[in-house]
């Protein structure tokens, strides 16, 4: 049995798209960043997204727990041409696109971007590496917003626009317990 424990990374305050947009985290809720830790297993594995955002949020978390170095797979989708543009201005340039993409997650994709169905090719595989690598132990990912859908989509064997549904706060931890006989869900979204 392998558990998962996925933790979005602290706020960016950004009103826009951030996908790969190398934005920083705010990590000044220091009691914030404890409670998570306290939550968390000692006994955990950390790694995280190459981006600052899960890089710095995974530092503040990650006490005496190993650490293995970030990986760019597990990084958020990629918005393409709608990276740091918020929705209204998605949807001026592209109303039909937009709605098509929000309310249709598969292979419509931004331009220049990824399509639901390719992040979930991306991160998949590199969960599934960790998951197998570490078979048995606590693996602790400091990852983003859709990274995490992804996972509660195959965890909970959802379509993608009910993993949509989940919210996902920053700072939050959904968690999974995997065995050769399927996942089982602990926690979407749990602050603590």
């Amino acid at each position: 049995m392998t558990e998962l424990h996925l933790v979005r990374h602290g706020p960016t305050h950004a009103k826009t798209m951030v996908g790969w947009s190398d934005l920083p985290a705010d990590l000044s809720d220091t009691d914030a960043l404890a409670r998570l830790s306290d939550h968390l297993p000692d006994d955990g594995i950390v790694i995280s997204s190459d981006l600052v955002r899960c890089v710095t949020t995974a530092d503040a978390i990650q006490r005496k727990r190993l650490r293995l170095p970030h990986d760019p797979q597990l990084r958020e989708i990629h918005f393409g041409d709608w990276e740091l543009k918020n929705f209204k201005e998605i949807e001026a340039e592209d109303p039909v696109l937009s709605r098509a993409y929000w309310e249709n997650p598969g292979d419509v994709r931004p331009p220049n971007g990824e399509s639901w169905n390719e992040v979930c090719t991306r991160v998949n595989p590199a969960i599934d590496r960790l998951i197998e690598t570490h078979k048995g132990g606590k693996l602790i990912a400091v990852v983003h917003f859709g990274v995490i859908l992804t996972q509660v989509q195959r965890g909970e064997m959802l379509t993608a626009e009910e993993a949509f549904s989940h919210r996902i706060d920053n700072l939050s931890v959904t968690s999974f317990r995997v065995t050769d006989a399927g996942w089982k869900t602990l926690q979407i979204n749990h602050i603590s």
